[in-house]
Formats: C-alpha cells, structure tokens, sequence
C-alpha cells in the first residue's frame, strides 16, 4: 500500500477577515511530483506557507501529518528540519553574497566557530553542476539574470537533507530547453526518493512530469486527479482552474498593416557594467513598426533583457554605444525619465526587485510611472487615482479586496498584472514586455494578450521578450532571434515555428565555434 508522506486536512487561513483557504485537504504520497495549480490568488501559495511554517501553527486552522506524525511548525527551520524545504516564486538571494554564500547561509560548511570556504565553494559547484548552471560559485548573485537566480535557489534546496521538495513557479523564468531540463531533475529526484510538490500554470509541464495533479480554485479543493485517469488532460485541468471551458489560449490574430518605424536600434553594443571586457548585447539592430507586436526570442542569457533595459534610458549596462531612434529622430536616451517622455515603457522580468514598490498601495503603484495624470501643481488627486487604479483592476482581472491594499499582500500573479497596469497608465507608444505573464495561470495570460491586441488597435506598438516560444507565436507579427548578444534571425509571423528558432540558435552558436 502506497505511504502518505504528507497528508493536510482542513486547512482554513483569514486574512483580515477574507477566507484564502476553506477546508482545503491535500494528500501527497511518498516518492511521487504532486502538482497544485489553479488561478492566481485561489490559494496556493497560501497553502504551502502553511506547510512550511512560514505561515506558523496557531494562525491557522486543520491538521498537518508529516510522515503520519503531527506537525505544527512554528516558522521554516523547524520545517527543513524535518526535510520540508520550499523555493518560493519570488526569489530571496542576497545581491551581494556570492553564490556559494547564499547557497550555505544559515547552512554553513565547517565548525561553529569556524566556515570551511574551501569545501563550502566545492559542494556549492557540484550542486551548480546537478542543476545544470555554469557559473562559478564566487560570481555574485546581482550579477546573473532571474532565471539564473532561480536554479541557485534550486541548486541551495539540494544542498539540505530534503524529503519534500516544493517548488512555487520553478519554470516561470526559464525558457523551453531549460524547463525541460528542470523538469528531468525532478524526475532523476524522484527515483532517489525525493517528493516534490510543484505549483505550475503551465499545464504542459504539469502533464510531463505530475503524477497527479490537485486544483484549487478561491481557497476550496476542486478535484485532484491522477495520470492513469482519463480526465487527466489539459483541458480539464484548466476547466477546474477557471471554471470554465478555455476554447483558445490565444485571442484570434488579425492580420495587422503596421506603420512606420517607431523604435530602432542600430548596431547597439553594451558591455557588462562590472566586467567591461564581456559584451552582454553585440552590435545588435531591430525595428519596431507602428502598430504591431514584435518579439525578441533566445535562451537565456542571449542578452534579451539587457537589451532592453539599455535601451530604457540606459538602466543597464556600460560601454554603450550604437544609436537609438524613437519615430524617426534620433534620441540620447540616458535616463529613464528621458526614455519616458520619449514614449517608452519597460515592464521588468523582475517585479520584486525593480517593477513595484511592495509596501505601497495598488494605487500608488498603478500611477507612479505617470503622476501627472492624477496631479495639479504637484498636488495628488487622491479620488482620481483610486479611480484610475479601480478601473485597470477591473480591465486586467486584479483579485483585490481593495486598490488600498498594499502590493506585498497580492500573489505573484496579481503582483505582475499591478505592474502591467502601472506602464499601461503611462500611455507609452512604445511598450516593452520582458516575461510579462511569467507566473500567471492560463486565463490571466489571455486577458493580457487581449489588453495587447487593445494597445495595438490605438496605434501603439508592442517589444514582447519571452522564454515561452509558443507565447511569442501566439502574439507576436514578427520575431527577432538573439544568442549570445547577437540577433542571429528574424521571422515574420507566417514562417516562425519553434523548430525554425531552436535552429538559427543553433547554428548561430556552430558558426561563432568555427571561428573561435
């Protein structure tokens, strides 16, 4: 008979009043990937912070067996002393450590008394190695990129004694291959004993490596269904998720004449800011025409989102040079307030860290890129802005009790439709996207590409990065192919499929072996 390593039993959490969980009951057996999913804000997360303490017992109510004893964590060491170890979706790596510290903090080689660096460096590269990231354990953690970071805090899990394993959004920033690859350590993991529970909107990945999936949809179990069922399909998981039938994952493509150039970058080269000798974007050049969507795909670090952020009002970056022309005219953009009143916005990958203000109001956050719209001689409109906050909250879907709330108390998912609604604000013609559904479930992808299609329609135009090949497919009128800071293709629409991408990558990357 198979063993419930973890078996979570009517559990309910009030915040404020408002019910996240209601009687959720969740049963994992030992050995298998368990995936959890459901619609931004239906509680998942939620429910993982309960079972790892972070969330501690007494500030819920229900039972939790751990290895069929009862557990009640008072924060997330007593859980990981019981081999209970979470990545969260919102990375907590210090900026300034190296790798290797952030890896051991609070875990550290050697004494008491004394760190063992050497051996704390060697482990930390081995553990780089399981998960598949080269780079060396001294580099500094603000140095590499979100999706970098991510298999870091995967790599620090590892390096605990872990039974259960719980990954909160572990792909969102990685791109197809690097998913995968993900995904076949958790598979390599399972069959040396590890559990792992995996919160996931992509629901193909879920379909490759779950075992059995649970949906959780406001705060209540919907159905749990395992993969030898027959209703264990994309589907009927998403139907669980929303609550109804999702016909089409992408709003119908209208073929669009676009206009002029409104962006362009030529022979735009940027350095790394700390090692000035490395080239992070390499003499690359793309256009952006009036009313239409272009896409920017590649692995990661080919250099997508420092293109962009260069670009931005030089907000990364060192050594640039190249020239950028905004309508036709060409621009120094070198802060972000110039490239703002030239037309620009840029949606960070990076919410957390760079997009929002966490402990500010979704109202505060919803205006702040564009105050004057909600001011007079520097005097905020506060009913204005509740207002204009109110009313993106209603076009992107925010689940919020009020826009009063601070931004720290939404999901990641909800986080990022605040940070949408902030740039859609500011009324840019030219709107940069870098990962902008990373972490959001199925429908709320829809309604942002919907909100696309509706910029577009104003004559607005759209730079969309994205690690998801099929999203970039499914939006965008062209696409540009970048690896190793060079663009090394493009495809228009008609002609782009994921095999056609994968390839000039590929052969991009045999091209600069030849000549090196």
């Amino acid at each position: 008979m198979d063993k419930f390593l973890l078996e979570m039993k009517n559990i309910i959490k009030e915040f404020s009043g408002v019910r996240a969980l209601d009687n959720v009951s969740l049963s994992v057996k030992e050995g298998e990937i368990h995936a959890l999913c459901g619609e931004n804000g239906a509680g998942k997360s939620t429910l993982m912070n309960v079972l790892s303490g972070v969330i501690p017992h007494g500030e819920y109510e229900g039972e939790i067996l751990f290895d069929g004893n009862p557990v009640s964590f008072k924060n997330i060491r007593d859980s990981e002393k019981q081999g209970i170890v979470i990545i969260h979706q919102e990375l907590a790596m210090i900026p300034y450590f190296s790798i290797a510290e952030n890896m051991f903090l609070g875990n550290e080689r050697g004494t008491k008394f004394n760190i063992d660096w050497d051996k704390t460096n060697k482990d930390a590269a081995d553990k780089l190695k399981v998960v598949g990231l080269n780079e060396s354990p001294y580099t500094l953690v603000k140095d590499i990129g979100v999706g970098k970071q991510q298999l870091c805090e995967i790599a620090k899990a590892l390096s605990k004694e872990v039974r259960l394993l719980i990954l909160d959004e572990p792909t969102a920033s990685l791109n197809e291959n690097d998913s995968r690859n993900l995904l076949d350590l958790l598979l390599s993991l399972k069959k040396q004993g590890v559990t792992s529970i995996i919160i996931s909107h992509k629901i193909n990945e879920l379909s490759y490596v779950a075992d059995v999936v649970t949906v959780i949809r406001d705060g209540c179990t919907i159905e749990t269904i395992r993969k030898d069922s027959p209703d264990f399909n994309e589907d009927r998981i998403i139907k669980d998720m929303v609550g109804r039938e999702l016909k089409n994952r992408y709003p119908l493509y209208e073929a669009r004449t676009p206009g002029e150039p409104v962006l362009e970058l030529i022979d735009w080269t940027v350095h790394h800011p700390l090692y000035r000798e490395r080239k992070v974007v390499d003499n690359a050049s793309i256009t952006v025409r009036r009313g239409e969507v272009v896409g920017i795909a590649g692995l990661i670090g080919a250099g997508r989102t420092e293109l962009a952020m260069s670009a931005f009002g030089k907000s990364y970056g060192a050594g640039i040079t190249g020239t950028i022309k905004i309508s036709g005219a060409v621009k120094k953009l070198n802060t972000v307030s110039e490239a703002i009143d030239s037309g620009l916005a840029y949606v960070t990958e990076d919410r957390k860290g760079n997009g929002l203000i966490l402990s500010e109001s979704i109202a505060v956050n919803t205006t702040m890129a564009k105050m004057s719209k909600v001011s007079h001689r520097g005097v905020i409109d506060k009913d204005k802005e509740l207002e204009v906050a109110e009313t993106y909250r209603k076009l992107l879907r925010t689940k919020a009790n009020s826009v009063s709330e601070p931004v720290v108390s939404l999901s990641g998912g909800n986080q990022q439709k605040v940070l949408l609604s902030k740039w859609m604000f500011a009324d840019p013609d030219i709107l940069i996207l870098d990962e902008p559904t990373r972490g959001i479930d199925v429908g709320a992808k829809y309604e942002i590409y919907l909100s696309i299609n509706e910029l577009i329609k104003d004559g607005k135009s759209v730079l969309i990065i994205s690690s998801d090949m099929s999203e970039l497919l499914g939006v965008a009128d062209r696409i540009y192919v970048m690896n190793a800071g060079r663009i090394v293709g493009e495809l228009p629409r008609k002609e782009a499929t994921q095999e056609k991408i994968m390839a000039m990558i590929i052969k991009s990357d045999s091209e600069k072996s030849s000549t090196t």
